[in-house]
């Protein structure tokens, strides 16, 4: 692969994700269904090029980009992350936190459990198989990316596509499920911010933002006469990917058994770099909205890149499992939404849950485009209250992401599934105890809100 294949993938996406742009701001059925560019330009990379019509000369690296870019995502997280008042916040962001674990371990336990009772008993596959669902539905293209490459090292070379193949549907379920329970909650009167789900902003639909709705994506904290600000954070976060790659070139070396997945190791050496940087008190030219953008277009660019990787091929041949599959993961995902999400958050449990759904099913992206709609001028705290809560909880997915391929291929897997549903049961037993959550009376109370509510006949 030389520089000008690195040219030509680049732009040949960028050309497609600004055709989804347009797309998106003049075809009504793609805004009806709030379809973001990055999942138009990586359907249209995967018809038009090499897994397709071969018409569009990408490289054979497309499939290895979702890995680098993963680590770009996860080594952002901890950049620039500031002082938190946790008198205030402690408790919404211990119940975020406390959701985002039921989402991860529920997801990827439950992969892996339906996989180990049913499916395996049908079809001849490899035993990881389960993890498909947890790295496609939740983790995302980016996620698959880096279960694909553990599970080829240890012998299966499919496990790519069909992480694709899963985190694409996930992303089709989180757009189409998402405006469905949205719409029927809407109707219902419980959403807190919106009435009508048909009178949401144009902007929304268009994905255009108009002049006097525009907000800035960040501030300049170095002078231009030095470097240019947004290099600046770019530097910061290729220096964190790049050390990430020789540590784990080192560990492969020391370890040639045992693959660790690049994300994990750059969000190790994100919390490094970001305690150095407070260390020298230079956090604070850190901007993380401008880090914010960085993570945000690798995620666009994960997502094309992903979905135009995918094996049609390798997907044909294990139709039968991944539908069964598929149809337990969303009934999986509306389970989580239904019952724990309304016992788990005390206030705008609608909002959060709907988020928590498109972060389940699709991606985090998907999940704030939900969040969108329900909350159009961002009322509600869900995001803060993730972004705090999430750093508590991406530790143990590293932790699944690490070891859960090496597990389960080992034979190991039902030892996975108890360890993950087991701790999503205490979790839920500790929650209880210590009154995290709801009670049973004002579960009750949210659903029996009828239709009648905007009448005022309830």
């Amino acid at each position: 692969m030389t520089v000008f294949d690195l040219t030509i993938d680049v732009g040949l996406i960028s050309l497609l994700l600004l055709l989804g742009v347009i797309l998106r701001a003049k075809v009504r059925f793609i805004q009806r269904f709030f379809i973001p560019a990055s999942m138009i330009a990586g359907f249209l990379a995967l018809g038009l090029g090499p897994n397709g019509l071969q018409i569009l000369p990408f490289s054979s690296a497309i499939a290895d980009y979702p890995a680098i870019l993963i680590a770009v995502i996860f080594g952002s997280i901890p950049i620039g992350a500031g002082q938190v008042n946790w008198n205030q916040a402690f408790q919404r962001v211990r119940n975020m936190w406390a959701y985002s674990m039921f989402l991860t371990l529920l997801m990827w336990g439950g992969g892996a459990f339906i996989t180990l009772i049913l499916i395996l008993q049908f079809w001849d596959i490899p035993a990881g198989f389960g993890l498909v669902l947890g790295a496609g539905f939740l983790g995302g293209h980016g996620t698959a990316a880096a279960i694909g490459e553990a599970m080829g090292n240890m012998g299966w070379e499919e496990a790519s596509s069909l992480g694709y193949t899963s985190a694409t549907v996930g992303l089709v379920c989180a757009i189409v499920g998402g405006l469905l329970i949205t719409k029927q909650f809407a109707r219902k009167n419980q959403t807190n911010f919106i009435s009508d789900f048909d009178d949401l902003p144009r902007q929304l639909r268009t994905g255009l933002v108009q002049p006097h709705e525009r907000e800035s994506s960040g501030d300049d904290t170095v002078s231009p006469n030095t470097v240019d600000p947004l290099f600046f954070h770019l530097a910061i976060i290729g220096v964190v990917v790049v050390f990430s790659y020789f540590l784990q070139n080192s560990l492969q070396s020391v370890f040639p058994q045992i693959s660790v997945p690049l994300l994990s190791i750059s969000f190790i050496v994100g919390l490094l770099i970001q305690y150095v940087l407070k260390k020298l008190k230079a956090n604070e030219y850190v901007d993380k909205r401008v880090i914010g953008r960085i993570s945000g277009t690798a995620t666009d660019l994960t997502v094309a890149f992903g979905i135009a990787a995918i094996n049609l091929t390798v997907v044909a041949a294990y139709m039968g499992p991944l539908i069964i599959l598929f149809i337990f993961g969303i009934l999986w995902a509306y389970a989580i939404f239904h019952f724990i999400a309304p016992r788990v958050f005390h206030q705008h449990w609608l909002e959060n849950g709907i988020f928590g759904w498109g972060w389940s099913t699709g991606t985090v992206a998907m999940g704030i485009a939900l969040l969108k709609i329900v909350d159009p001028k961002t009322e509600s705290t869900t995001l803060d209250d993730y972004a705090l809560g999430y750093i508590g909880m991406v530790p143990v997915e590293v932790v699944i992401i690490t070891f859960g391929p090496l597990l389960v291929m080992s034979g190991l897997g039902a030892v996975y599934v108890i360890a993950l549903l087991g701790s999503a049961a205490a979790l839920f037993v500790i929650g209880t105890k210590f009154n995290w959550f709801v009670n049973a009376d004002t579960v009750k109370a949210r659903r029996k809100i009828s239709y009648a509510d905007k009448e005022g006949k309830y």
